[in-house]
């Protein structure tokens, strides 16, 4: 039997082929995003691995609008009450980033990492309301519309940009 040039071209490229969807699977595979559960699984992410090549979107830090938006007191002179606690301002901006995810074609779910800066509320001797701040956090993940979660950091600061604001958030989402 002699094997000739057009046969051994025949087996590469059949070879080729065969391996072709496999290929493509493993670089899907290697594309996809990552998101490292704590063990056991919690509230939170440990990490998140984003692929090389993957679209991200940085939004700064995020915070509440007031709770009535035709109010007519001057931006200066708007209290917590205005805003609401922890819990309310948490919801407010988390309303605000999805809002802001879909404009640019993204979703609650893209999101892979927030930042969460709490301030100290006055009600609270001063103490961040940290439960408030979660029970507005699992509105918005790990939940049927958006069952993915996040790594996220979540601090207490002793004041953020206006006396009037309890919760400020940053996120960075990928796809």
């Amino acid at each position: 039997m002699t094997i000739t040039t057009k046969t051994i071209a025949l087996a590469v490229v059949t070879c080729t082929m065969l391996a072709l969807p496999g290929a493509a699977m493993a670089a899907d595979a290697k594309s996809a995003i990552v998101r490292h559960a704590n063990t056991p699984p919690g509230l939170i992410l440990q990490g998140v691995t984003v692929p090389a090549g993957a679209k991200m979107l940085y939004l700064s830090g995020q915070l509440a609008a007031p709770i009535d938006p035709a109010s007519k007191t001057p931006p200066a002179q708007l209290t917590i009450a205005d805003f609401g606690d922890t819990k309310t301002q948490t919801i407010s901006v988390f309303a605000k980033i999805k809002t802001i995810l879909a404009a640019q074609g993204y979703a609650m779910r893209d999101i892979i990492k927030l930042t969460v800066f709490v301030a100290g509320d006055p009600k609270l001797g001063g103490k961040m309301d940290f439960a408030g701040m979660n029970d507005a956090f699992k509105m918005y993940f790990g939940t049927a519309e958006n069952p993915n979660t996040v790594a996220r950091s979540t601090v207490q600061v002793a004041a953020l940009a206006g006396p009037a604001f309890l919760v400020e958030i940053e996120a960075t989402a990928a796809k």
